[in-house]
């Protein structure tokens, strides 16, 4: 009998294929028949080696009946292939998943969105069973590329549209199951999987249309919450692979600008990521800023934006290596935008239109304000150790003139573009120092940090020299003062501030000793700058206040007096013709902080006699007040009565209130005076020769400032020999005690320098330098020839005697080696 026979006749077909044709019954509608199916499970329970020849029959019978269209049989084979999935857990099980996978594609691959998320739910059945065992040959890639054409589904019902992308999404979920946890499917972090995956949930999260709906039947939800598992329980080495698409398509659909999706996303990845990945998240959103180096200015803002929130979640945990890389690629995007807004301004001539121009320059200050939030907020939230770190680092790239080197190059960017970028990087600065608590001073204020904003202070500008106040206050107010001490007023009750104080520690009384003066001098000197108005005042109280209530001792409250006093004399003698309104602004500034500090010292004398001055101001001089004086309409005076004593401080009043113990009396008739440099001087008298109009150019400064008029003090002031070798006696005793007429001396001799440099021709003072330095060469050079001579040597040494040279031989016993060369 010819074998085909035996296909014909249903009692000699194998078991399998006549317990798979009998769970179809004869009409489709009718569904499964159960009795069937259990028997068809308990046989391949019974045996499992058929199972793959079962899985081959039903992919058979599958693919004829999609072919011919009877979907009736094909959702019923589907329900078979998955109670025999859910059933049957063993190793003969491999082969059987090969071919419901084969079936599952066929299903995929129809044009009939019914099919479609038919294949779907099974793929999602099987995703969710866990297998014994690896296996080393199953691909998705297929399904990976199905899904992923699901979720982008263009069906012209929206209905039907939703379901296939739900469907989509619901299986790229199942891949991720499926996949993510066994390493032999690590191939599904590929950039060619995952720029499959990505896109498809943001696409469904970007368009939200069935937002009314709920669950797993909003796209967008179901897109998020695929996304978050997938973040989740990416790997260390898969963070890259995962970010970089997002970038990509938010590139694609140009989602920068305006950036409220691009944040969200960020959001997200942040939340879903294990905190020690946060910095691979900042690492790749910094290079695809460095990408986007030349783009619209909008773009770069909503990126910069985008890293803002990014870090603000990564600054709460772990944020890796990555500080000082933020900062610098934040500070070099900053110079980036000043370069543009100026280049564009210096070709406004040539532009086509002017306000296109201004377009571009406001959407760069967009930019920039930007990248200062960034860096403020993302240093704000670091602790005190790192923010200290990166205070320094910011200040290492603030342009300084009068430092050997800085980071930033400002030769191409000019004045204004150098005026920007430190007016940019402290304000960065302030948001870094906000809330900055240091326990000593020297932590807070090193001397690497100190200098630089101490010369920045000394700039002609007022925006300039407020920032670096403001910076002061929130490194020095470790209590929160400072809130209490706003505005510049003469306060009735200080007690009723009820401000906070402790003792002054040890380390903040050697800082004082080692830079209390660099905070003198930067206090005096911002005081009589002319373009001063109302703020740099009120800084300035708050600045005095709280150095008082930090950082003051017995004597660092006798300093801050001395140069109360030196203030007010400077404003009396009116050296430099100060502006009146300067002139009454300082002394307005005196009044308020002498009356703060007779309150805080709490000597009843010495709040007398403030109390007194103030009241003789407030009858015969209010502009002498800062309630008056800084009024919108008041009437200043034309000179100021240096006879009425009545209205101004006297020393020798407050030594006489302060005869107590602990208190050094007498150093308060010592005048206080700056250690003011040599080019600060040159400085102001040819900006005031050279200004021939209102435009004021700004005061630049080189490290020359580092000559100071120290040199002339202590080399006019240092006695000769002889008067070292002078026999002391009674008289001499005397006359070193006794101190009248000093100030006088001093005031005198200081004009007489003013003079000098006035009047002087340029050469006479270059040649004056210039003797100076060469003197100081001739006495270095003496003092090397003296220490630096040749070692003797056997061999001898030669002394030039009468023009003919000679030498002169030492034996190797009379040398004297060093302790480490002899043994």
């Amino acid at each position: 009998m010819p074998a085909g026979v035996c296909g014909c006749c249903g009692p000699l077909r194998p078991r399998y294929k006549r317990l798979v044709d009998n769970i179809f019954p004869e009409d489709p509608k009718d569904g499964l028949v159960k009795s069937d199916m259990e028997k068809l499970t308990f046989y391949a329970v019974s045996a499992p080696e058929k199972l793959d020849r079962i899985g081959a029959y039903l992919a058979e019978r599958l693919s004829r009946d999609v072919v011919r269209h009877r979907y009736g049989y094909v959702v019923i084979a589907m329900e078979a292939l998955d109670q025999l999935l859910m059933a049957c857990h063993s190793q003969s099980i491999k082969p059987f998943v090969e071919s419901f996978l084969h079936m599952v594609a066929k299903l995929l691959e129809s044009r009939e969105p019914d099919l479609q998320v038919l294949g779907t739910n099974s793929f999602v059945k099987f995703a969710n069973i866990e297998e014994d065992t690896p296996s080393y040959h199953r691909r998705y890639d297929f399904f990976v590329s199905q899904f992923s054409a699901m979720c982008h589904s263009t069906h012209e019902d929206p209905e039907t549209r939703s379901r296939i992308r739900v469907a989509g999404i619901k299986g790229l979920q199942g891949v991720v199951r499926k996949t993510v946890n066994d390493e032999l499917q690590a191939i599904i972090w590929e950039p060619q999987h995952m720029d499959k995956l990505i896109p498809s949930m943001l696409f469904n999260m970007q368009d939200n249309e069935d937002s009314e709906r709920a669950g797993e039947e909003n796209p967008a939800s179901l897109a998020e919450s695929c996304f978050r598992e997938l973040l989740g329980r990416a790997a260390y080495g898969n963070m890259n692979n995962a970010v970089h698409p997002v970038l990509v398509h938010l590139d694609n659909h140009r989602l920068w600008d305006p950036n409220d999706f691009a944040v969200s996303c960020f959001r997200i990845i942040m939340y879903s990521i294990q905190a020690q990945h946060s910095h691979h998240v900042i690492q790749q959103v910094l290079s695809h800023l460095d990408t986007h180096s030349k783009n619209t200015p909008r773009v770069r803002a909503g990126i910069v934006q985008v890293l803002l929130e990014t870090v603000a979640i990564a600054a709460k945990g772990s944020i890796g290596p990555t500080v000082l890389e933020v900062f610098n690629t934040l500070l070099k995007h900053l110079r980036m935008s000043v370069d543009f807004e100026l280049g564009d301004g210096s070709r406004r001539n040539s532009a086509s239109s002017l306000s296109s121009t201004r377009t571009k320059e406001s959407e760069e200050r967009i930019v920039q304000n930007a990248i200062i939030q960034t860096i403020g907020f993302f240093g704000g939230n670091l602790p005190d150790y790192q923010r200290a770190e990166v205070m320094m680092f910011i200040m290492g790239k603030v342009p300084v003139y009068g430092t050997p080197c800085h980071t930033l190059d400002t030769v191409k960017i000019g004045h204004q573009g150098t005026k920007r970028i430190q007016a940019m990087l402290l304000s960065s600065l302030i948001m870094v120092t906000s809330g900055f608590k240091c326990k000593t001073m020297c932590a807070g204020l090193p001397v690497a940090f100190l200098e630089p904003l101490c010369s920045i202070s000394l700039m002609e500008d007022s925006e300039l020299r407020q920032l670096v106040l403001e910076i002061l206050h929130n490194i020095i107010d470790r209590h929160d003062n400072r809130a209490k001490l706003r505005g510049i007023r003469i306060i009735p009750n200080v007690a009723a501030l009820k401000i906070k104080r402790e003792k002054i520690s040890k380390q903040d009384v050697v800082f004082m000793k080692k830079h209390g003066q660099q905070l003198y001098r930067h206090i005096y000197l911002g005081c009589k700058e002319e373009d001063n108005v109302q703020k740099n005042f009120e800084l300035l109280f708050t600045a005095l206040a709280l150095i008082t209530i930090e950082l003051a001792n017995e004597e660092v409250m006798i300093d801050l007096m001395r140069l109360s006093i030196a203030l007010q004399d400077m404003v009396l003698a009116n050296e430099e013709n100060m502006p009146m309104f300067i002139r009454c602004g300082i002394m307005a500034l005196v009044a308020a902080y002498l009356n703060f500090l007779s309150q805080m010292i709490a000597n009843p004398p010495f709040c007398q006699h403030v109390s007194k001055v103030i009241e003789m101001r407030n009858l015969d001089a209010p502009y002498l007040l800062p309630e008056h004086v800084f009024r919108e309409k008041c009437v200043l005076p034309d000179s100021l009565d240096r006879d009425d004593v009545g209205l101004y401080f006297q020393t020798a009043d407050l030594a006489e209130a302060l005869s107590l113990p602990g208190y050094n009396v007498e150093r308060l008739s010592i005048p206080y005076i700056p250690q003011v440099t040599v080019l600060y001087t040159v400085g102001k008298i040819l900006h005031r020769c050279k200004q021939t109009s209102r435009d004021r150019l700004p005061r630049r400064k080189s490290f020359v400032d580092t000559i100071s008029l120290q040199v002339d003090i202590l080399s006019n002031s240092l006695p000769d020999q002889s008067e070292l070798a002078e026999e002391i006696t009674f008289e001499t005793l005397k006359k070193a005690i006794d101190t009248t007429g000093l100030e006088e001396q001093e005031r005198e001799r200081r004009r007489q320098v003013m003079e000098k440099f006035q009047k002087a021709p340029f050469e006479e003072i270059a040649a004056h330098c210039e003797s100076k330095a060469s003197m100081l060469h001739d006495r270095l050079a003496q003092i090397f020839e003296l220490t630096i001579r040749p070692p003797p040597s056997p061999s001898g040494t030669v002394t030039v005697t009468s023009g003919h040279a000679q030498y002169q031989s030492v034996p190797v016993y009379e040398m004297k080696f060093p302790d480490l060369c002899v043994y």
